[in-house]
C-alpha cells in the first residue's frame, strides 16, 4: 500500500516513516521533461501516485522516486536543473521560512527544525573550528541514500545562502559516499573540492559565510513567496508606532522558534531594557504582541491550501502543533482546520 508506513519507537514516543514529496517536486521534473507518471512507474509505483493530494510516502517510496528520476534523466547535472526548477515550480514553506531568516547560518538552522515535520528524514548541524558540516540521517532507511536526493539537497542548501546573501558562496567541501563521478558538474557548481568514496555524505561550509545578512527587502526573494507571504513582508515599508516594528520584527522571526525580547531589541537595534520601555508606554507587552504577530502570520497561510496545519504551526514558531492548535481554538473558538474549511466555503460563496 502507498500509505503503509513503518513505525519506530524513541525517546519513549512513535515515530512513523512519513516524509513528503510536494507538489513542487512533481512540478519541476515535469519542466525537466520527466512525466510524474513515468518517474512513478519506473519507481514501481502507482504512477497516479502524485495525483492522490497526500504529499506523504515513505522513505522506501521517496528513495525508489529519485533512483527512477536519476535513472530516466541520465544527467550529471539533473540535480542542479531540479534545483533551478523550484524557483518556477513554487517553493514549500521549509524554503518560506529560510527566506525570512536573518543570515545564512539562521536560514539552514529553519530547514533543520522543518525537517522534523518528516520523521523519516533529519538535517544534523554541527559547528566547530570556523567550520559548519551538514549530514543527513534516514532512520528508517534500508538502502543508501540515491545520489541525485543526496545532490539536491545539498544544492538546495547553497542556492538558498547563495540568493539570501547575494554572494556566491561556496562550500570548504563535499563528502560523497558514492564512486567518483560521471562529469565535473557538480564541483563546478559547488565550487570546492569534492570527495568521493567518503564514509559519509556531508556539506561543510565556512562559518564567516554562514554569518552573512540576508537582506530584509530582497524583491529576488519576495517573487518565490506565496502572495498571502509576500503581502506580509510588503508592510515593513510602511511606518508606524514602535509596537507594530516591534510585531513585523516578531513575523520575521517566528519560523525559527520562539524568538526572544533580546533577539527582538537586537535587529531593531535597540537595548532589551528600551524595547520593554517603549512597548509599556505603548500599553502593551511582548506577550501580547507575539500573539499578534502569530494570528496575523496564520491567518493567510491558513488560505493557501498547499501548506499542511502542521507547516503552518512551524511557521508561526511553535514547538509542537497541540500548542498551536489550542492558541488558534482560544482565538477563534474552532480549530484550524474548521477555520479552514469554514473560510474556503464563505470565499467560494461570495
Amino acid at each position: 500500500m502507498v500509505k503503509e508506513f513503518g513505525r519506530l519507537q524513541g525517546r519513549g514516543r512513535e515515530s512513523i516513516d512519513r516524509g513528503m514529496m510536494p507538489q513542487a517536486f512533481w512540478r519541476a521534473f515535469a519542466e525537466l521533461g520527466l512525466e510524474p507518471s513515468a518517474v512513478l512507474e519506473r519507481a514501481h509505483l502507482p504512477a497516479t501516485l502524485h495525483l492522490s493530494g497526500s504529499p506523504f510516502v515513505a522513505t522506501a517510496q521517496i528513495f525508489a522516486i529519485f533512483t527512477a528520476a536519476e535513472q530516466l534523466a541520465r544527467d550529471a547535472a539533473f540535480a542542479i536543473r531540479l534545483v533551478k526548477a523550484f524557483d518556477r515550480s513554487g517553493h514549500q514553506p521549509a524554503f518560506l521560512a529560510a527566506c525570512y531568516a536573518a543570515d545564512y547560518r539562521d536560514a539552514l538552522y529553519r530547514i533543520a527544525r522543518f525537517k522534523r515535520l518528516s520523521a523519516c528524514e533529519k538535517f544534523l548541524i554541527s559547528e566547530s573550528d570556523g567550520e559548519l558540516s551538514i549530514v543527513k540521517e534516514w532512520p528508517f532507511a534500508q538502502a543508501p541514500e540515491p545520489a541525485l536526493l543526496v545532490d539536491v539537497s545539498f544544492a538546495f542548501a547553497i542556492e538558498i545562502g547563495r540568493k539570501g546573501t547575494g554572494h556566491d558562496i561556496a562550500p570548504v567541501r563535499v563528502e560523497l559516499v558514492r564512486d567518483g563521478p560521471r562529469s565535473d558538474a557538480l564541483g563546478t557548481y559547488f565550487g570546492c573540492p569534492i570527495r568521493y568514496g567518503a564514509p559519509r555524505n556531508v556539506l561543510v561550509l565556512k562559518s564567516i559565510d554562514l554569518d552573512r545578512r540576508f537582506p530584509s527587502h530582497n524583491v529576488e526573494f519576495l517573487e518565490l513567496l506565496t502572495p498571502a507571504l509576500a503581502a506580509r513582508l510588503s508592510d515593513l515599508e510602511v511606518d508606524g508606532s514602535f509596537a507594530e516594528h516591534v510585531t513585523r520584527a516578531l513575523k520575521r522571526s517566528l519560523a525559527s522558534g520562539r524568538p526572544s525580547m533580546a533577539t527582538i531589541a537586537r535587529d531593531l537595534g535597540v537595548s532589551d531594557r528600551t524595547l520593554q520601555r517603549r512597548i509599556t508606554e505603548e500599553g502593551t507587552t511582548f506577550r501580547t504582541l507575539l500573539d499578534d504577530a502569530r494570528k496575523e502570520l496564520v491567518e493567510p497561510l491558513l488560505l493557501d491550501p498547499s501548506i499542511s496545519i502542521d507547516e503552518v504551526a512551524v511557521l508561526a514558531g511553535y514547538q509542537e502543533p497541540s500548542a498551536f492548535y489550542r492558541a488558534f481554538k482560544s482565538w477563534h473558538g474552532v480549530t484550524p482546520h474548521r477555520w479552514r474549511e469554514k473560510t474556503a466555503g464563505t470565499a467560494q460563496d461570495r
